[in-house]
């Protein structure tokens, strides 16, 4: 069955492998992102490219007010546009800081807030929120990342509960790791921030680590997490919570099961 579809974050990676698999299946899909140009190809396929920056208010609304001008409705907001800073807690600035909460969480919640009355209205509607295996856990210099997707958790939890009654589920995605350039976003600023200061030892390790996750072939293809999103579009009542690609459900279950000092000691074995 068709659906209108708006997918932010789609000019690569996750983003814009999820576009074309739900273009291919016939969806209505508005594809949004800062890089406008990079979603040519979706537009080829039948997509409809929106420039976005996720951050300013005004490309929210108009993103909002277009989709519902030129279909009527809104099915289905897979909110996937977001990055990681990594680097020590005393060696990130607080404006480096606050830019990942506005992407991360604040842009995420406006655009949510702005296709809630048109979901209100149809009562029905899908709210799909691409956390990560990282809100559940954490890593090393990480501290800024995972506070926000540990609190899209939490938001989406309660958005959950909230929407309930009008029949618009909210569903979290919790990828692992995943082949894209989400490694190379987050280990050259972290290096910049933390490679020659007091955390310059663990920085290095983690620089190297990252380095062998993120490679080709040391993740999960992003097609892993096209299909769950397919998936739970395509169910009329899906799971609150997916879990998919490399190392996510070991990491959570470990998280979940062992104690803090243990888990330490895991996540800094993988370190040195």
């Amino acid at each position: 069955m068709k659906k209108v579809i708006i997918i932010t974050g789609a000019s690569s990676g996750i983003g814009k492998v999820t576009a074309e698999k739900l273009i291919k299946e016939g969806h209505s899909v508005y594809t949004a992102a800062r890089r406008v140009n990079l979603m040519d190809d979706l537009k080829v396929l039948g997509g409809h490219p929106i420039q976005l920056d996720i951050t300013k208010d005004e490309d929210i609304r108009h993103l909002v007010n277009h989709v519902i001008e030129k279909e009527g409705k809104i099915d289905v907001l897979i909110n996937n546009a977001g990055y990681a800073i990594y680097g020590s807690v005393e060696e990130t600035t607080i404006e480096d800081a606050r830019r990942q909460f506005e992407v991360n969480i604040f842009g995420l919640g406006r655009l949510t807030q702005l296709v809630l009355p048109q979901m209100r209205k149809q009562k029905s509607g899908k709210i799909i929120n691409i956390s990560s295996m990282g809100g559940k856990m954490y890593t090393p210099l990480g501290a800024w990342y995972h506070a926000t997707k540990h609190a899209l958790e939490g938001w989406s939890d309660c958005l959950r509960i909230e929407l309930n009654e009008f029949n618009i589920d909210v569903v979290l995605i919790e990828p692992g790791i995943i082949t894209t350039e989400f490694g190379d976003v987050m280990i050259r600023p972290m290096v910049k921030r933390s490679g020659n200061g007091p955390y310059a030892k663990i920085a290095g390790a983690m620089a190297k680590a990252s380095q062998a996750s993120y490679k080709k072939g040391g993740g999960s293809e992003p097609l892993v997490i096209a299909n769950v999103i397919s998936k739970a579009i395509a169910m009329s009542k899906p799971k609150t919570r997916y879990v998919a690609g490399k190392m996510a459900k070991p990491m959570i279950w470990l998280r979940t099961y062992l104690g803090d000092r243990l888990f330490d000691k895991i996540i800094m074995s993988q370190v040195k």
